[in-house]
């Protein structure tokens, strides 16, 4: 069967309309796209518990359900600690509170010395723009709320996608298989185990991100004395997995905090540390530990991040990584793919050829 070579020109125009085409449906359904990989995500992470207990003689299903509860679980110890750390910090609000009046008095004071506006005229204006003011955060309370009916709804989703992937994977296994002519088979084996190996490696690679910038943060706040220095590191590392939203909510939460606790210095400390962590992370931590254990270049790493945003929201920037990664993985396999899997990889050093070359001429003259 003769196969027609198409020019640079044409080549070039099909690839861009098969990825406009592929961005357009993954803009279009990423409503099933996002829990799905989130499912395929925690399903892979929990693959190996499933199959140690499997191996003991617990059925499929037994064993697919156990290991759900089981990170569940460890999840909701996770967020009972947080819990039990917020209701300590409700003792402080009042104290909160009067450091906020008393913060408001003296801006009114320095208002009425500068600018010769009387206390009487600034509490009217405040008054004439309150109900805006409360509109506003009428509004803010319900999209909140929508956002947060719409995470329990995604996570419901996704725990039960993760469990029928649990179930099924034999079965997925070989619809996978069949797609492939035998020939091929081997080397879809060689992808799938790979996949999923890079799928533990970019799991762990967030958790240790998230480690090592909890130690950080709570190593040096209790340095420089700020109350609750443990809590206010391990939660700016959490709130942190979130790109660019979570450092600055991290920050401004941990600022609140330390204010009531302490003085304006230390408050002003807490930002500044913050952001110092955040800028050693993004530029140095992010990309040589997530996308060291992906297999990806920095470069290549923050691009995925930058279109995860665009595409997905935040969500994107946590799965646009392993779906580049397993790109880089299938591009390796394929001939016509293969430039695609050098962009998306390391810059490997070549060894010194010119070396070699001029010790080949020095032995060829003595031999």
């Amino acid at each position: 069967m003769n196969t027609v070579k198409l020019p640079f020109y044409a080549r070039l125009a099909l690839t861009l309309l098969a990825i406009v085409l592929i961005l357009f449906l993954m803009l279009e359904g990423k409503t099933i796209f996002i829990p799905l990989l989130f499912a395929l995500l925690i399903s892979v992470l929990l693959f190996p518990f499933t199959r140690l207990l499997e191996r003991i003689g617990l059925w499929r299903g037994v064993a697919a359900l156990i290991s759900i509860l089981t990170f569940l679980i460890c999840l909701g110890l996770f967020f009972y600690f947080i819990t039990i750390q917020i209701a300590d910090f409700s003792k402080d609000f009042p104290r909160l509170q009067a450091r906020f009046m008393q913060m408001m008095q003296h801006i009114q004071y320095w208002i009425q010395r500068n600018y010769r506006v009387s206390t009487k005229d600034q509490m009217a204006y405040i008054n004439k723009n309150a109900g805006d003011w409360i509109t506003t955060a009428a509004n803010s309370v319900g999209n909140t709320f929508l956002s947060v009916s719409e995470i329990i709804i995604l996570g419901i989703f996704v725990i039960i996608y993760s469990y029928f992937l649990l179930f099924h994977r034999r079965l997925l296994m070989k619809f996978i298989l069949g797609l492939f002519p035998d020939t091929q088979h081997d080397q879809v084996h060689e992808v799938i185990i790979e996949t999923r190996s890079l799928i533990n490696s970019y799991v762990l690679g967030l958790l240790t991100e998230m480690i090592v910038i909890a130690i950080l943060n709570s190593t040096t706040l209790a340095i420089i004395g700020i109350p609750y220095a443990l809590f206010l590191g391990v939660l700016a590392a959490v709130l942190n997995i979130i790109p660019y939203l979570g450092i600055y909510t991290a920050t401004a939460l941990s600022m609140l905090i330390t204010f009531a606790n302490g003085s304006g210095s230390q408050a002003l400390a807490v930002g500044i540390v913050f952001i110092i962590i955040h800028f050693i992370d993004a530029n140095i931590l992010l990309p040589r530990i997530v996308g060291k254990r992906v297999k990806m270049n920095p470069f290549i790493t923050i691009v995925a991040v930058v279109a995860g945003n665009l595409l997905w929201g935040i969500p994107g920037m946590f799965l646009f990584i392993p779906l580049t990664a397993i790109i880089k993985i299938i591009s390796e396999r394929v001939d016509g793919l293969k430039p695609w899997a050098i962009l998306i990889g390391e810059d490997v050093k070549e060894p010194n050829t010119a070396k070699k070359i001029t010790g080949r001429k020095k032995s060829s003259r003595n031999p």
